[in-house]
């Protein structure tokens, strides 16, 4: 796979993960237990960090090859 289908594959699977964890926050206080709620949370936030931690640096690679091109 050539280096421009593999960061639009991985954006594209970001974008999805994205979505999904946009369905758990809602859903959370239907588990009306406190603890598990603020876990819960805890842990969307921290994978939200991490896929946004990987669109970056997918980003800065892509605008890397860019420059290279001029």
């Amino acid at each position: 796979m050539e280096r421009p289908a593999a960061i639009a594959q991985i954006r594209e699977a970001c974008k999805n993960i994205a979505l999904q964890f946009m369905k758990i926050h809602p859903a959370v206080p239907g588990l009306a237990d406190e603890e598990t709620q603020k876990e819960c949370l805890r842990s969307v936030h921290e994978m939200t960090v991490l896929l946004e931690t990987i669109k970056k640096k997918i980003g800065r690679l892509e605008r890397t090859d860019d420059s290279t091109l001029l």
